[in-house]
């Protein structure tokens, strides 16, 4: 008798909760601290809720990773339930948090040995939350633990992301440049470009003036690899699904669009670049 793959993953992945639902996915939040007030990402803290809180504090918020005896009581629960159950935990980039670590640690914690795939996914936000929602379906098909893995994996390889940000402000606050350097940009009304490398660091692929500019070369970025192609698409926001959806319409008249998916930009990223933020994230479909 075959065993469904259990699907474990953290906050981080800006999953839309009707997919979480939908799949069953396992989902460990993060903790996100304005000043003494902590909070349990999308638990405690909604999308909206976070960005109404950011706007007005003084201070930039910072972001707690889930303790290994967080992830070793999930992993536990799935396997008292079902013992031979394979599980795949997929996590936000190791070269931006300690949370891949902190799964590995709740694994070792065990007093039994599980069937446990711990995947470090070197990236961030809807990034790798697509991996963690075509993992679970590979699951509710019945594939195995390594072929799911596998397919993360080459999923790695073929998607493409861009964050476009609409201030420098929350850069500058965060140390990310410098005080003089938001000043001018904003000034020359810069829009900072930004992806995420091979490493899952963030980096500044371009600074182009104006978001009308900034928009066109994110899809001249994006043919450069998918032109052609049927891709799927997802576009993050914070939470402002209106500038959304009209990215997507955008992207329409240069892409064949195939699935197109919402989700709201979650607490660690956000904190990091602010409200007003577009993140687009695509993906060729299997052929």
């Amino acid at each position: 008798m075959s065993h469904k793959v259990a699907i474990v993953t953290d906050s981080t992945a800006d999953i839309p909760e009707e997919l979480v639902r939908k799949y069953g996915i396992h989902v460990v939040p993060l903790n996100v601290l304005f000043g003494e007030e902590s909070y349990a990402d999308g638990v405690d803290l909604s999308s909206e809720q976070f960005y109404a809180k950011l706007e007005k504090a003084s201070a930039l918020p910072t972001t707690s990773q889930p303790s290994p005896t967080e992830f070793m009581n999930i992993y536990q629960t799935l396997l008292d339930e079902d013992p031979e159950r394979p599980i795949v935990s997929i996590h936000l980039s190791s070269g931006m948090s300690g949370t891949y670590q902190s799964a590995l640690l709740g694994k070792s914690l065990l007093e039994r040995e599980g069937d446990i795939t711990v995947l470090d996914s070197k990236s961030a936000s809807y990034g790798y939350g697509l991996m963690v929602v075509q993992a679970a379906e590979l699951a509710s098909q019945g594939k195995s633990a390594a072929e799911i893995a596998a397919a993360v994996e080459a999923m790695q390889k073929s998607r493409k992301l861009f964050f476009l940000v609409d201030t420098l402000e929350y850069l500058q606050k965060g140390g990310r440049i410098g005080k003089a350097a938001a000043i001018l940009g904003t000034l020359l009304n810069i829009k900072p470009i930004l992806s995420i490398d091979e490493e899952g660091v963030i980096y500044a692929v371009e600074k182009v003036r104006g978001h009308k500019k900034a928009m066109a070369r994110i899809i001249e970025l994006f043919q450069q690899d998918l032109a052609g192609k049927r891709v799927n698409v997802a576009v993050g926001h914070t939470a402002d699904p209106g500038s959304a959806i009209a990215c997507a319409e955008q992207l329409r008249g240069h892409f064949t669009l195939n699935e197109v998916v919402y989700t709201n930009i979650g607490a660690v990223i956000g904190s990091h670049v602010g409200p007003g933020v577009i993140a687009i994230f695509m993906w060729p479909v299997p052929e």
